[in-house]
């Protein structure tokens, strides 16, 4: 199984308009230093599946009948924005497996165009695609949210954006696989309150510490932790990672 970050920021990405911090200067000066929204591709045989659809391009990244569909985490503009394009046009039928959110984004649900959304996912269910496995996880976030555990290929990889913790439920579950790789949902630096919506840096730590995957990787980045990383990159555990777009996991 081949996993692509393809985006890895939170919703302003990174540079964010009109900042001049560190960070976003770093990367108006540096372009592998930007973030779009957070995204991502699974690939295993012929399965070719885009996990969020905020890249406003969705179009021209992938030519018609080059996915196999889209497994959807929520709602939001900034992971589902790049449908409001897709949906428009003609000759196939692109799948959205994702939660059950009536409300969806704009008028979506009305008019699906190509899109096919009959399917929501339940609370853990798993539905197989040819090699790849996939497990719908409950996340904690402001709307209905889904994290993915993956697996194929000899591997098994949780998803887990956007979240602030984790219901018991599917800590509990976690517990019980072996993780390759955990990619977690980590947007600020270390707060001096408990964070609301996404995690901090503290809170996706301890996260990593209870579920032990062999390897942590940290993506729905806000620049004020980019900002931070510049004078901590140092102090992440050794199996912890910060993500990049395009980086493969």
């Amino acid at each position: 199984m081949r996993l692509t970050l393809l985006g890895t920021g939170d919703a302003r990405q990174v540079p964010v308009y009109g900042c001049r911090c560190p960070a976003c200067e770093a990367a108006h000066n540096d372009p592998s230093l930007r973030r779009r929204p957070c995204s991502a591709l699974v690939e295993l045989g012929d399965q070719r599946w885009l996990i969020d659809s905020g890249l406003p391009d969705l179009t021209e990244r992938f030519p018609p009948h080059s996915l196999s569909g889209i497994l959807q985490t929520h709602y939001h503009a900034d992971h589902a924005q790049g449908l409001l394009h897709l949906r428009w046009g003609q000759g196939l039928v692109i799948p959205v497996h994702g939660p059950a959110d009536p409300e969806g984004l704009s008028d979506l649900y009305k008019h699906p165009g190509i899109l096919d959304f009959s399917q929501p996912f339940s609370a853990f269910e798993t539905r197989v695609f040819g090699e790849l496995s996939v497990t719908a996880l409950p996340l904690l976030h402001s709307k209905p949210t889904l994290g993915y555990l993956l697996r194929g290929g000899g591997r098994c990889v949780a998803y887990l954006t956007d979240t602030v913790g984790l219901p018991d439920d599917t800590t509990a579950f976690l517990q019980r696989q072996a993780l390759d790789v955990l990619i977690l949902d980590c947007s600020m630096p270390p707060q001096p309150q408990a964070p609301r919506n996404h995690n901090d840096l503290s809170l996706a730590l301890q996260i990593i510490d209870t579920l032990k995957p062999a390897k942590g990787v940290l993506s729905h980045v806000g620049h004020t932790l980019d900002a931070w990383w510049i004078g901590h990159a140092a102090d992440l555990p050794e199996h912890v990672v910060a993500a990049k777009d395009g980086m493969g996991v």
